[in-house]
């Protein structure tokens, strides 16, 4: 459904990916790995036709990114970014209605279409008791949940998100991502910049290791978060076991020092 080959792209001059190729199938997840700066979140904004590679190409159900107009685009990838904001007084179920002005024409109200899909993400994130909250007054962790309500109220067939589990609590880490689950099941596309190794085992169907900018291994959880390459990327020793059938991955402790300057690095 949704490819990416042979991907180079700089950003202020500076070289972020390295030739990356990658792909999303139609029900699975795939999970977006490695350590910060790696190059996961430009990754994602190029797969979304954000950012323009200098080499390569992403090609959605066979077809140019940049050849497909973007309203068309925005109703076929839903994309969150990291870190997202909200600067409007909005209720969550008008942020929520957000996710439907891609079918909407200007200043027209929503169709029984568009409330059935906010109704829809709004139970699918349990934030029914929160619609009419301003976005302002929530959590942190709410205002994630009524972000990806507001994505999935696009119903789209692909769903690129950067880090969506970030500042949630466990039970809503599992529950968001059994909603990713729930929605591949459904045929659509997922891809996920994932920092919890676990989650990442558990729940994606392939995983794509990053490292500096490049690929440095992908398939399934099985063969990509074997301990010599946790610590060969990430450099910390990792334990393995299983529980009921699925893989467990815990990062236990450092193996290398971190002896890189983070003023000088650019961190994308």
């Amino acid at each position: 459904m949704l490819a990416g080959s042979n991907l180079h792209v700089s950003l202020d001059a500076v070289a972020v990916l390295h030739g990356v190729s990658i792909s999303a199938a139609p029900g699975e997840i795939v999970g977006l790995i490695g350590p910060n700066g790696a190059g996961k979140s430009t990754l994602l904004r190029t797969l979304a036709g954000i950012e323009l590679p200098s080499q390569g190409t992403v090609e959605l159900r066979g077809r140019d990114i940049t050849a497909i107009k973007a309203a068309q685009r925005a109703r076929q990838i839903a994309y969150l970014p990291q870190a997202s904001e909200v600067y409007w007084p909005l209720s969550v179920a008008n942020l929520v209605g957000l996710g439907r002005v891609p079918y909407r024409k200007l200043f027209a109200s929503l169709s029984q279409v568009d409330e059935q899909a906010i109704e829809s993400a709004l139970a699918k994130t349990e934030l029914q008791t929160l619609r009419t909250r301003t976005v302002g007054t929530l959590s942190g962790g709410e205002r994630m949940r009524a972000l990806v309500a507001r994505m999935l109220a696009v119903e789209a067939d692909i769903l690129l998100v950067d880090e969506p589990v970030a500042g949630l609590d466990p039970y809503y880490q599992i529950q968001f991502m059994d909603v990713f689950a729930a929605e591949a099941r459904q045929g659509r596309a997922v891809v996920l910049v994932l920092h919890d190794l676990s989650l990442a085992a558990r729940h994606c169907d392939r995983v794509v290791l990053l490292d500096a900018g490049k690929v440095a291994a992908s398939g399934t959880p099985e063969e990509v978060l074997t301990k010599d390459q946790i610590s060969a990327v990430y450099r910390v020793e990792a334990l393995r076991d299983q529980h009921e059938g699925e893989l467990l991955v815990l990062p236990w402790r450092r193996t290398q020092p971190d002896s890189v300057d983070t003023k000088t690095v650019d961190r994308r």
